[in-house]
């Protein structure tokens, strides 16, 4: 029997609004790079204050990712699926017709919740689709819906930069228009019905499935520590006593809850998958610097438009692809993890270096060093989790490496905002190059020293 993608029960149609559906989120993440100087100039705001639109993103999909994916295992994929995409769209019209920037923070924080939708329910339909024939997903399905994660978020930032120099940067928001009806389009006709789930059969309500109390409280705790990092040239220190309390009471609520929102048992017993969620968020906190704050440089310091900046950022988003194809056939973790930590020290180091009379050769190899890493991580780190993970729990495994990667996010927006204030520079630049520099120093000690990835290789 055939294997492939267009094979019985795993037909082109069921995975093409999947796919879809997929690429929205590590798209909008990234692409919003080239745009945050045109939208900070549009509004009278510095960086400091455009992070936000970075951060609100990546703060409702660290909690929406697990428990939309929670929500789809419980009560349906395709339900979840369609519904996230009905908030892409309304979120995509907000931020097209924004008055002011509140607005702007409304539609990214509503694109975070719609997207984190997709990845998860992907994920579920397959299982149900595999339970349905009697087989597995294909790994060649599999790599398709990794490849449309990572390939879109490598070329987010010069798909930005083309859209923000045609159309403006309100383009940013508006293309997910057409991409969300036509994802909804696509699913309400090829995604099957949801069988029943587990929680129809057992009765399960949603407060016993999705623990709220603790949702409620990682939310809270999350959003308390990020409004901290994003001012810390003026830090406000008693912020910390709420962040520790809320983080004692959800970690006391977790060890009680007989089915947590975070298993902090199964992590604390499961050291090789608590480094790999740790490698990833650093890993990750690393490439989003250079993914916004390299591009904000090049547009304020450097005078480059939201167009070239683009342009200079393709050999990143073109080794970005082309390693996610590799790292995605190879089976070892250890070789590209550790390649891909040294590339991002030596990145780091090299835009220590970097001003106002660079040579364009060394902004282009700068941008390469961090783009080979971007598609070793995400692969070898995917890998790992698989590996490390128990099978039981490989959903809400994978949910959390993608919470990880997206608190470095927020933690690299905050370095950013403290970096850069309200115009790049190249003394924001290396003083987050050096931040950069000594976390990939980290980086290379944490990857170096792991047993268990040597073992998997």
């Amino acid at each position: 029997m055939s294997t492939g993608a267009g094979s019985p029960g795993f037909s082109a149609r069921l995975t093409a609004p999947l796919l879809l559906g997929s690429l929205l989120n590590p798209l909008n993440t990234t692409m919003i790079s080239t745009a945050l100087v045109a939208i900070g100039h549009t509004f009278g705001i510095g960086a400091a204050d455009t992070a936000w639109l970075i951060s609100v993103l990546y703060l409702a999909s660290a909690v929406g990712q697990p428990v939309l994916g929670k929500l789809a295992d419980s009560f349906g994929p395709r339900r979840v699926f369609l519904a996230g995409l009905v908030i892409v769209f309304a979120s995509g019209l907000i931020g097209a017709v924004a008055p002011s920037f509140g607005w702007l923070v409304v539609s990214r924080l509503l694109l975070g919740v719609g997207t984190s939708a997709a990845y998860p329910a992907a994920m579920s339909v397959l299982r149900d689709e595999g339970r349905r024939v009697g087989r597995p997903a294909p790994r060649t399905v599999l790599a398709r819906v990794s490849f449309a994660a990572l390939g879109s978020a490598a070329v987010g930032p010069t798909l930005g930069g083309l859209l923000v120099a045609l159309v403006g940067w309100r383009g940013i928001f508006a293309v997910n228009l057409p991409v969300a009806l036509i994802a909804f389009a696509a699913g309400l006709i090829w995604i099957p019905k949801d069988p029943p789930r587990e929680s129809a059969v057992t009765g399960r309500s949603l407060r016993d499935t999705l623990d709220p109390l603790g949702i409620a409280l990682f939310s809270a705790a999350l959003t308390v520590l990020v409004f901290f990092l994003l001012d810390l040239a003026r830090p406000m220190w008693w912020l910390l006593a709420p962040f520790g309390v809320l983080t004692a009471v959800l970690v006391g609520w977790q060890l009680r809850r007989p089915r947590p929102f975070i298993d902090l048992r199964m992590l604390a017993g499961n050291g090789p998958l608590a480094r790999t969620y740790l490698r990833h968020g650093v890993s990750y906190l690393l490439i989003y610097c250079v993914m916004y704050g390299f591009t904000q440089w090049l547009e304020e310091a450097r005078d480059f438009s939201s167009g070239e900046t683009g342009v200079l950022l393709l050999p990143m988003s073109v080794a970005a692809l082309v390693c996610s194809l590799l790292g995605a056939r190879t089976k070892g973790i250890y070789g590209p993890l550790a390649l891909a930590c040294l590339l991002l020290t030596g990145g780091s180091v090299l835009l220590f270096f970097v001003g106002g009379d660079t040579p364009l050769a060394v902004l282009l190899l700068a941008g390469a060093c961090f783009g080979i890493p971007q598609g070793l991580i995400g692969t070898s780190n995917q890998a790992a989790v698989q590996a490390h993970a128990p099978p039981e729990s490989i959903g809400s495994a994978a949910g959390l490496q993608r919470t990880a990667q997206y608190i470095g996010a927020i933690a690299a927006s905050s370095l950013i905002a403290l970096a850069y204030g309200r115009q790049a520079g190249d003394g924001g630049l290396h003083l987050m190059a050096g931040v950069c520099a000594v976390l990939g120093l980290l980086l290379i000690v944490l990857t170096l020293t792991d047993r268990a990835l040597r073992a998997r290789s």
